[in-house]
């Protein structure tokens, strides 16, 4: 089974660091769309992590894993 996540990293008004995760972005999802989207979701306020606004947009990556299962049966 393959994963796809989009991992966005922001900075709040405090100093700490937090992610937010997205299942599967889209396949063709180029650095400016996730730039944008960031950007929106700090301007906006969307989030308050632990009540303190979003300061600053620290990085983004996209992570693809995948799991293989075993059925085991002892």
């Amino acid at each position: 089974m393959d994963e796809r996540k989009l991992i966005m990293t922001f900075k709040n008004t405090l100093g700490n660091s937090f992610s937010i995760t997205i299942d599967d972005p889209r396949e063709d999802i180029e650095e400016q769309d996730i730039l944008e989207a960031m950007n929106l979701i700090k301007e906006k306020n969307i989030f308050q992590p632990k009540g303190y606004d979003i300061a600053e947009c620290i990085s983004a990556k996209v992570v693809d894993s995948s799991t293989t299962d075993y059925d085991l049966k002892i």
